[in-house]
C-alpha cells in the first residue's frame, strides 16, 4: 500500500499533479481542489498522503495534504452509491470539517450544493455516514467551530451572489483565516469577495 509520497512537484493541474521521487519513480495523483491550493510551485518539493484505489480495470492514486483528509475520502467511498470520482468532487466543493458538518446535522441543501449531489444522495450519505465520521483525527485548529454559523451564512450569500460552492468556500476560509471577525456574516462576505477579487 502506497501511504505517503514525497518528492518534486514536476506539473499540476487543478485536479491532479505529478510527483517524482528522489528514487526516479514518477507517480500520478487525482487530487481535491482542496490540495491544489496548498501545492508549492513546479520544482519544489511535496508531500502527500496518499489513498490507492484499486479497480478490476485500472489502480489510481489520489493525494490529500492531511491525514484528516484521506481518512474522510475512504470513509466516503464506503457510503453506498459514492465512487472516487464523487469523493473527490465533495472534497473540492467542501472542505473536510465543512463536509462532516453538513453530514452530521443533516444539512441536505448543503450537500446538494456540490455537482452529482442530489437529495436522494444527501439523504444516503447521512444515513451511510452520519454516525461513523468520529475518529478520524480532524483538527480543531484556530476556533474553528466559533465561526461556523457565520461561516455558513457568508457562504449560502456568496452562492446566491453567483458563485460556486467551492469558491465560496474558498473566500470565507481565505477570509477567516486573513482575521475577518467571525460575529459578522457581513464583513466576512466583504473579506471573502476582496479574496475573491469581487463579481
Amino acid at each position: 500500500m502506497i501511504g505517503l509520497i514525497e518528492g518534486k512537484l514536476v506539473a499540476k493541474d487543478l485536479d491532479s499533479l505529478e510527483v517524482m521521487t528522489s528514487g526516479g519513480v514518477g507517480y500520478e495523483l487525482t487530487i481535491p481542489l482542496s490540495v491544489y491550493e496548498t501545492l508549492p510551485r513546479t520544482g519544489e518539493e511535496v508531500t502527500l498522503h496518499t489513498s490507492l484505489v484499486v479497480k478490476e480495470d485500472s489502480w489510481q492514486l489520489f493525494g490529500f495534504v492531511s491525514v484528516f483528509e484521506k481518512r474522510l475520502f475512504e470513509k466516503l467511498l464506503t457510503a453506498n452509491g459514492v465512487g472516487p470520482a464523487l469523493a473527490i468532487g465533495m472534497l473540492s466543493a467542501l472542505s473536510a470539517t465543512r463536509l462532516i458538518r453538513a453530514i452530521r446535522e443533516k444539512d441536505i441543501p448543503t450537500l446538494q450544493s456540490v455537482p452529482r449531489v442530489g437529495r436522494k444522495k444527501a439523504e444516503r450519505l447521512i444515513l451511510d455516514l452520519g454516525d461513523k465520521l468520529d475518529g478520524l483525527g480532524e483538527t480543531t485548529g484556530t476556533s474553528a467551530a466559533a465561526p461556523s454559523a457565520a461561516a455558513d451564512d457568508a457562504l449560502r450569500a456568496l452562492v446566491s451572489l453567483g458563485y460556486s460552492s467551492a469558491d465560496a468556500d474558498r473566500g470565507v476560509r481565505a477570509a477567516l483565516d486573513a482575521g475577518a471577525p467571525s460575529k459578522s456574516v457581513a464583513e466576512i462576505i466583504r473579506a471573502a469577495l476582496s479574496k475573491l477579487g469581487g463579481r
